[in-house]
C-alpha cells in the first residue's frame, strides 16, 4: 500500500514514524511511505528529507489522478481536512485523518456522505480517525473488565485535560478560531481523552457547561467545563484548559469494585494506571496486574500511539473491512463536543441528539457566535 502523507507539520513526525515501523515490521499488510505534499515546497522537501520519504511536492490531486495513492494520512489544520478527504475518497484511496477529523457536525455528515457515495460506487477507500489513545491496553482492558461485569457498574468518571500553551502558540493564524481551528481547548486537545470517555462509558444522555476566555488571545475558548450524564447511569465532570501551568490528561473511573485512574500527558503505557479496589475487591487489582503481565510484551508495554492504531488500521484496511474507528465514532465524538459549546453559550441543558440541521451548533461550533468578541484580527495589548 502507498501511503502519502498530506501536511509535513508537526504531528505529520508522529504518522512518518508510525507508517515507518509499521513498515519495518512486514506481515501481511506491505506498506511504504513514498510521498509528502505541502503546500510549502521547501517544508515538503525538507520533511521528505528529514524522514527519507522519496517523493515530496505539492499537487495532492495529481497524485491520486495518477494512482498514486492508496492511504492519504491527512496532517493539514483542520480546515482543510473535509475538501481532502472527500477528494481522496473519490479516487478510491483510504483516508487517516488527524483530530478533529472535520471542524463540525454539518462536515461529519458530509463526510459520511462521501463515504457512502465511495462505497456505493465499489470504491476501496475508507475513512479513519487518529485516536490512538484508544489503542492502549490500559483502555481496552478497562473496556473489557466493565463489560463482562469484573468492575461492576460505573458510577462516577472525571476526565481532565489540563494543558499549557504560551500566547506564542496561537500567533498561528489558524490556531484560536472557529472557521479554522474549529474551537479552542476543547476541540483541540480536549477531544482526545473525552474521545476516551465515550469510548468506555458509551452514549451520553445530557451535557450542562460553561466556557471562557480568560487569558489567551483568541477568538475561541481557553477553558471548558462540562458535567455529562450517560445513558447508563454514570455521572462525569469535563475539564479542559489550555491555560493550566502543571500539565496532565486525566481519566478517573469510580465503579462498584474499584477506582481505576489513569494518568499522562501526550501519551501512556501501563505505567500510568493505578487501580484502588474497594474493600474486600482485592481480586479486581489481582486480575489487572495479571492481564496487564500477560499482554504486556504483545502490547509494547501497553502504549497507545499512532502505531498501536495503525496496526490494526492498516489490517482492516487490506483485507477490505470496516477500521475499528469509523466515521460515526468520528460524528459522536463531535456531537459531544457540540453540545458543550452550545451549553456553555446558550446556558441551557443540551440532550443527545438536539443538535441536527438548521440549528446553529450543526453548522459550527460557535453556534450563532460566542459569548465575547472575536479578538484574532485585533493586535495583542501584551
Amino acid at each position: 500500500m502507498k501511503v502519502t502523507i498530506l501536511g509535513a507539520g508537526a504531528i505529520a513526525g508522529a504518522h512518518a514514524e508510525a507508517v515507518r515501523e509499521l513498515s519495518a515490521r512486514g506481515g501481511p499488510v506491505g506498506v511504504r511511505l513514498t510521498h509528502v505534499v505541502d503546500v510549502d515546497p521547501g517544508r515538503a522537501a525538507a520533511f521528505a528529507a528529514e524522514h527519507g520519504v522519496p517523493h515530496h511536492g505539492t499537487d495532492l490531486q495529481a497524485l491520486l489522478d495518477a494512482g498514486e495513492v492508496d492511504v492519504v494520512h491527512i496532517c493539514t489544520p483542520p480546515s482543510v481536512h473535509l475538501d481532502a478527504a472527500v477528494a481522496a475518497l473519490r479516487a478510491g484511496a483510504h483516508v487517516v485523518v488527524e483530530k478533529p477529523a472535520v471542524l463540525s457536525l454539518a462536515e461529519a455528515d458530509a463526510l459520511a456522505a462521501a463515504e457512502r457515495q465511495a462505497i456505493d460506487a465499489g470504491l476501496p477507500g475508507r475513512f479513519t480517525q487518529i485516536v490512538q489513545h484508544r489503542f492502549g491496553a490500559g483502555i481496552q482492558r478497562l473496556r473489557r473488565m466493565l463489560d463482562d461485569g469484573t468492575l461492576g457498574a460505573a458510577y462516577v468518571a472525571q476526565c481532565d485535560t489540563l494543558w499549557f500553551r504560551t500566547p506564542e502558540y496561537f500567533e498561528v493564524p489558524w490556531r484560536g478560531r472557529f472557521d479554522t481551528e474549529g474551537g479552542g481547548t476543547t476541540m483541540g486537545h480536549g477531544i482526545h481523552q473525552f474521545d476516551l470517555l465515550l469510548a468506555v462509558l458509551g452514549p451520553w444522555t445530557e451535557v450542562r457547561a460553561m466556557a471562557g476566555r480568560l487569558a489567551r488571545h483568541t477568538d475561541t475558548e481557553d477553558v471548558s467545563t462540562a458535567l455529562v450524564r450517560f445513558a447508563g447511569g454514570t455521572m462525569a465532570t469535563i475539564t479542559n484548559s489550555a491555560i493550566s501551568p502543571r500539565q496532565t490528561s486525566r481519566l478517573r473511573f469510580d465503579t462498584e469494585a474499584a477506582t481505576v485512574e489513569l494518568e499522562h500527558l501526550y501519551g501512556y503505557d501501563d505505567t500510568s494506571w493505578t487501580i484502588t479496589p474497594a474493600a474486600g475487591r482485592e481480586d479486581v487489582a489481582e486480575a489487572w496486574a495479571a492481564d496487564a503481565a500477560a499482554t504486556h510484551e504483545a502490547s509494547d508495554g501497553g502504549a497507545s500511539g499512532h502505531l498501536a492504531q495503525l496496526v490494526p488500521t492498516y489490517l482492516a484496511l487490506a483485507e477490505r473491512r470496516t477500521p475499528p474507528v469509523t466515521v460515526a465514532d468520528t460524528r459522536a465524538t463531535l456531537e459531544l463536543a457540540a453540545a458543550i459549546y452550545k451549553s456553555a453559550f446558550t446556558d441551557a441543558t443540551v440532550r443527545s441528539g438536539e443538535i441536527v440541521e438548521g440549528d446553529p451548533f450543526h453548522a459550527s461550533m460557535a453556534g450563532s457566535g460566542t459569548p465575547w468578541p472575536p479578538v484574532k484580527d485585533v493586535p495583542s495589548a501584551g
